[in-house]
């Protein structure tokens, strides 16, 4: 059975189960299971004007991210489809509502030249406004089919230039669509306000946020999040918890989600054999704006 706290109503909620004991095996699948199919990540990079400032280990902020490119670029696993996208890259005048929509795709999705992906990197120099909504929007765009894990990695020096599009708005809006795609963050400024808002990006998507102000860590954090897209993902089954116990629909091994509104009990079923332990956890997912006190309990009951 699970229960809540004052959550906002439709808030999504992910559910793990297992059951395990000694001497309990997994059975073995009776045919080859098939290929896996790729993962994507797009790295999008801010290439606004503020970029030149020169605060990373004696280098520009431009210099250094594009020195972690390199790294980076030379590491990417080799089922990962990669691309790239910037924002700010293009646009050097004041007009606000241009330079709000320079974002583009410097290297498209899917197996990577890494000489060409390079050499589209050595091109870029700081130039404009930061207009992360945008950007976000269009990576989603550019990852989307196919079956694989889909992940951005954002790479930044700021906060969002170009409301009132609120970029944690877009990463709800992104999450809400149900298609799984993760958003990690990397802020080159340890500013509160940019990390409050890289931090909501991050956490709508079940992402994460890092602070870097080094080229290594900067290299080695992209590096652990393209490796991360490559591992196997599992994903969610939609179920539908009841209002009692005695019609919760049965829960097999694996990962669920659903759906819950304030105040109500949802019930759940998992069979547990003589000499297994049950384990299992719930989380909820930040898809759209929710009470900062939200909360789920989980309770576990033998009938």
């Amino acid at each position: 059975m699970i229960t809540r706290k004052r959550l906002t109503t439709g808030v999504g909620i992910t559910l793990a189960t297992l059951a395990t004991g000694l001497g309990t095996a997994i059975p073995a699948a009776a045919d080859e299971a098939p290929a896996a199919p790729s993962p994507k990540v797009e790295l999008v990079l801010d290439v606004s004007g503020s970029m030149r400032t020169r605060d990373i280990d004696g280098q520009s902020r431009m210099a250094a991210a594009k020195q972690a490119f390199n790294d980076v670029l030379d590491a990417v696993p080799e089922q990962v489809q990669l691309g790239i996208r910037t924002l700010g890259a293009d646009y050097p005048g004041e007009d606000r509502k241009v330079g709000c929509k320079d974002t583009r795709q410097l290297y498209p999705v899917g197996p990577l030249d890494r000489t060409e992906a390079k050499t589209a990197v050595a091109t870029l120099a700081p130039t404009g406004f930061t207009p992360i909504g945008p950007a976000l929007l269009g990576a989603a765009d550019d990852l989307e089919g196919g079956d694989g894990s889909r992940r951005i990695v954002l790479i930044t020096d700021g906060e969002d230039t170009c409301g009132p599009l609120d970029p944690c708005e877009v990463a709800r809006e992104i999450a809400a669509r149900g298609t799984h795609l993760v958003v990690d963050t990397l802020g080159l400024v340890p500013n509160a306000k940019i990390r409050q808002q890289l931090t909501c990006i991050a956490e709508a998507t079940g992402g994460t946020y890092t602070a870097v102000q080094h080229k290594e860590e900067l290299s080695g954090r992209v590096k652990q999040l393209v490796d991360r897209a490559a591992e196997p993902v599992v994903t969610p089954v939609a179920t539908e918890g009841a209002e009692s116990c005695s019609g919760a629909p049965e829960l097999k091994p694996g990962l669920f989600t659903d759906r819950s509104e304030i105040g109500r009990h949802r019930w759940y079923r998992v069979d547990v054999l003589p000499g297994q332990e049950l384990r299992a956890s719930a989380s909820v997912a930040a898809d759209r704006a929710v009470d900062n006190d939200y909360g789920v309990l989980l309770r576990a009951m033998t009938t």
